[in-house]
């Protein structure tokens, strides 16, 4: 896969890293947003695929919109940029395959709401995490509506009011993030939590995910019947009878 602007992506095994690069702090830009949705068009698509990270290069996944061209939008343009940036988190949101967000940084605004699209969340110790656009006149928006269920409607209520930063500890303490670590150990943290998911079928992953996709959209009898309907797909593969003989057996799985 090429390197587009802003974007690079890295390929190890099953896993795709996919690292925002406009350093030092990676401030989002239309050019980016751009790369980030060609970027998903394309892994979504490829069937060896199994897991992605995102994180960011430098000192920060990212510190949220470059600031300098919000100033220049009116409502017209204000909608359609703040449009295809929902489109591209959402399309993480959708990946068919787990994703876990690398937070290196401060992960502020845009890049907080591309942090909750993916499935789990790894954090450096001092990390900072937060919505700050109340701050520079704007509401937090789009994806922001993923943070209530995270971490609950009172306490989303009060950063989103305040603009306030949630610190590692906290967003740990809350079930934001899955595990935080120092800087030093955070790749190999996050690499051995990916590790955890490619051990497991990879059809029975990418249904799960399906499910977990379904589940966020419905109402819990239909999910209940997606789960039905999942279960017995699974059959269509060898997986649950490798599984089970390999438990059996007391060996592990040999997945194709």
């Amino acid at each position: 896969m090429a390197d587009l602007p802003f974007v690079r992506v890295e390929r190890r095994g099953a896993c795709a890293w996919v690292h925002l690069d406009r350093p030092p702090l990676n401030l989002i830009v239309p050019e980016m947003i751009r790369s980030l949705t060609a970027v998903w068009a394309e892994l979504r698509e490829d069937p060896s695929l199994r897991a992605v990270v995102v994180t960011g290069r430098g000192r920060a996944t990212t510190a949220g919109m470059q600031l300098e061209f919000l100033e220049t939008l009116d409502v017209g343009r204000a909608k359609a940029f703040i449009t295809t940036l929902h489109e591209a988190i959402q399309a993480v949101h959708e990946t068919p395959v787990p994703t876990v967000c690398m937070i290196n940084g401060a992960c502020l605004g845009g890049g907080f709401e591309l942090a909750m699209a993916c499935d789990m969340r790894t954090a450096a110790s001092d990390a900072l995490m937060g919505l700050p656009e109340v701050r520079v006149g704007v509401p937090s928006v789009i994806e922001a509506a993923l943070l209530p269920r995270l971490i609950g409607p009172g306490r989303a209520a009060e950063h989103l009011f305040t603009g306030a930063s949630i610190t590692a500890a906290q967003a740990l303490e809350w079930g934001l993030v899955n595990r935080v670590a120092p800087l030093a150990d955070l790749e190999r943290v996050t690499t051995e939590l990916v590790d955890r998911v490619l051990q497991c079928g990879p059809a029975a992953v990418r249904l799960q995910k399906e499910l977990i996709i379904r589940w966020r959209n419905t109402d819990l009898r239909t999910a209940v019947e997606y789960g039905v309907n999942a279960f017995a797909q699974a059959y269509a593969t060898e997986e649950p009878r490798e599984a089970t003989r390999a438990f059996l057996e007391k060996r592990k799985p040999r997945f194709e």
